[in-house]
């Protein structure tokens, strides 16, 4: 038999790795104590490392057994580090465990060694252990010596490993690029660093290394990716951290469709190494705007229907105001049909209605249909003939709920997707075991902006316009980017674009959204210098590891997925993360501080 890859200086084998065809070797093991048993003096210890779990007998039958190694067995307490040396033997068939990989066997121990005794923890480190969150931060290093938060990181490498290897056979090469770098407006705020030797200036952590990756295109590195570390200092949720990992490439002389393949050939296969799963290629190609009229989001679960409907035709000029008045405003109205939805309770449809105004709506609209007759709020406004136009244009039957939203047809969409997503967790419509993926595609290129009453670019100002001919001032509402985003399961998990590769069409954009030739420079010249020198089309996209990794294990909150994660503060409170500074830093670098 070979040596255990997990051999060292002190042991033979990890705990995890024994089975029956060890039985009879003399093995060495080190780990933590995860419980210990006392049956009329014998006792058996669960020795546990990251590899698995497995029991040690300390028998006083067994010669090697004395009174010290006895008494040593019985002092000790859950997390004490031992050394143990021992036989493998086979359990009798009736006390072999099915529920552990070492089920099979147990080491009979012929010498016992503390190597560091453990306090009680502060923690249950139960696999399935229900501790608070700020708690298992606090001590995130016990947290991690739990089944499943080890089983995490080791998806999360064999994840990483694998798009490597995929990337790499599709001869992209991995450059890293500069973390300390300069300060650039890209949506969220920057964690800035102060300069010691040039006092008063700052470097900015990267938010992403959009400009240094389409700098190597420029160097004719043709294919890059980077495992990439990114910073933005802004608010946290579930989905959000304030530093995390991306996958980061980009590619030479390509359209959009190169991109998209590269990028879900490698994903297809990280799926599959990491987490089991076959992924279905090529994904399904949706543009924006057919994603935002059949599911009301540019992210779209398509693990279920419910796709809403344009009800403008047949649900106006009834006289109820709220549906009139946004058709003659140039709105529409949008309807989501729910089959069985009648049997929804009032109390139910309410929950429906809050979810609608969280997302801007000042209500919900609906009816239901039963009995051959309509109930519920709208149902006085669609009697008579009007009530057939609009079950037909709903294709609602018996037993269906019917609701809308109406305004600004883009606005009245988000609201009905808000709403198609919480319907699809209520009535259980995604099945959380089927990972259904998608591209979106043709994206707005700017978007309007209500707090800076201006517009602004959807994706970043370095995509390229679908018509680089166009007047970006002429209806700029309507003008389309060649840019792309990754969909799982409803969530977004990267973005990416074709850029622009001509410094005098990025000049252009620049222009657009306000910024100066001087500014432009000020901010960005050395990107269109190096424009100059003759730059390939090119386009590129990144993904979060944290998201992609917690959805492909079925986990929502990246924290799970993350080794020492900070909190939705932006916090730390393993470390005290951020803390105050020593005043003598400070004036080293010549700052000071106001509270």
């Amino acid at each position: 038999m070979e040596a255990s890859p997990w051999a060292t200086a002190l042991r033979t084998h990890a705990c995890g790795e024994l089975r029956a065809e060890h039985a009879g070797r003399e093995v060495r093991l080190c780990g933590w104590i995860a419980n210990r048993r006392d049956h009329g003096g014998i006792f058996f210890l669960d020795l546990r490392d990251r590899f698995g779990l497995v029991q040690v007998t300390v028998d006083p039958e067994c010669k090697e057994a004395d009174e010290a190694m006895l008494a040593l067995a019985a002092s000790l307490r859950a997390e004490d580090v031992v050394c143990c040396r021992g036989r493998v033997c086979l359990r009798p068939e009736s006390q072999v465990n099915p529920d552990r990989e070492t089920g099979e066997i147990e080491v009979v121990a012929t010498d016992l060694e503390v190597l560091t005794r453990a306090e009680t923890p502060p923690i249950d480190l139960f696999d399935d252990a229900e501790t608070g969150t700020e708690l298992r931060l606090k001590y995130r290093y016990l947290d991690l010596r739990r089944r499943p938060m080890l089983r995490a990181l080791e998806a999360r490498a064999a994840f990483v490993t694998a798009l490597r290897r995929s990337l790499e056979g599709l001869e992209f090469l991995e450059v890293e690029t500069p973390i300390l770098t300069k300060t650039t407006p890209e949506g969220a705020r920057d964690y800035l660093v102060p300069s010691r030797i040039h006092k008063g200036s700052v470097y900015a952590l990267p938010q992403s290394p959009q400009i240094f990756k389409q700098i190597l295109m420029l160097s004719g590195v043709d294919r890059y990716y980077q495992i990439a570390r990114c910073f933005r200092d802004e608010d946290l949720r579930a989905d959000r951290q304030p530093e995390f990992t991306q996958c980061d490439l980009e590619m030479s002389f390509v359209e959009e469709e190169d991109v998209m393949r590269a990028v879900e050939t490698a994903v297809a296969a990280a799926f599959e190494e990491a987490f089991g799963v076959e992924v279905e290629l090529p994904m399904p190609r949706i543009s924006y705007g057919e994603a935002m009229r059949r599911f009301g989001s540019d992210k779209p679960d398509l693990r279920f229907g419910l796709e809403l409907v344009e009800a403008s035709d047949f649900a106006a000029g009834t006289g109820f105001r709220v549906f009139d008045g946004a058709v003659e405003d140039g709105g529409a109205i949008v309807g989501l049909r729910v089959p069985g939805g009648a049997s929804l309770s009032r109390k139910e449809i309410q929950a429906l209605e809050e979810c609608a105004r969280e997302h801007g709506a000042k209500g919900l609209a609906w009816c239901k249909v039963g009995g051959g007759e309509l109930t519920g709020p709208l149902a006085r406004w669609f009697e008579g003939g009007r009530r057939e136009v609009l079950c037909e244009g709903m294709k609602a039957a018996e037993g269906d709920l019917c609701l809308f939203a109406a305004g600004r047809r883009s606005r009245a969409q988000r609201i009905l997707g808000a709403v198609r997503t919480a319907l699809g967790a209520k009535l259980g419509l995604a099945d959380p075991k089927v990972r259904r993926f998608c591209w979106v595609t043709d994206f707005p290129l700017f978007e309007w902006s209500e707090e800076r009453e201006r517009y602004e670019f959807c994706h970043h100002p370095f995509t390229a316009p679908k018509d680089l001919e166009a007047d970006l001032a002429a209806e700029p509402e309507t003008r389309l980017s060649r840019a792309y985003d990754l969909i799982l399961n409803g969530w977004e998990l990267g973005s990416g674009s074709i850029r622009i590769h001509d410094p005098e069409v990025q000049r252009r954009v620049f222009r657009f959204l306000g910024m100066e030739e001087e500014e432009a420079q000020a901010k960005f010249g050395f990107l269109l210098e190096a424009f100059r020198y003759g730059a390939p089309p090119h386009g590129g996209f990144a993904f979060g590891i944290d998201r992609i990794v917690a959805l492909g294990l079925g986990l929502t909150n990246l924290r799970e997925v993350i080794a020492f994660p900070k909190t939705t503060t932006a916090a730390c409170p393993m470390t005290g993360a951020p803390s105050v500074v020593d005043p003598a830093q400070l004036e080293e670098l010549g700052w000071r501080l106001d509270s």
